[in-house]
């Protein structure tokens, strides 16, 4: 893991404090992609908080965006998300 994967986790947890946490850097996938050039990572987040409870998905999203607000569009080029409460986790 790179400074930068261990730096955006650890905001998440700090900021969010998660049951879940699942970070994956798919930044290997876009090679040669516009983004990929600038050396900003492309990333695919599912993560699960208490935080999100009664929330929409722009909320939730945007919760996490303020999480590593500023890493994107310097260190992070694209983030996928896919954020759920608990209640929403299969049993």
């Amino acid at each position: 893991m790179t400074d930068r994967f261990n730096r955006i986790l650890n905001r998440l947890n700090e900021t969010l404090q998660p049951q879940s946490c699942l970070l994956q850097d798919d930044s290997a996938l876009h090679a040669g992609h516009a983004g990929a050039a600038g050396g900003a990572g492309h990333y695919s987040l599912k993560i699960v908080s208490e935080q999100f409870d009664g929330l929409n998905r722009i909320s939730r999203h945007r919760l996490v965006y303020d999480a590593v607000g500023d890493m994107m569009h310097t260190e992070i080029h694209a983030l996928v998300i896919i954020a759920l409460a608990p209640s929403e986790m299969p049993a």
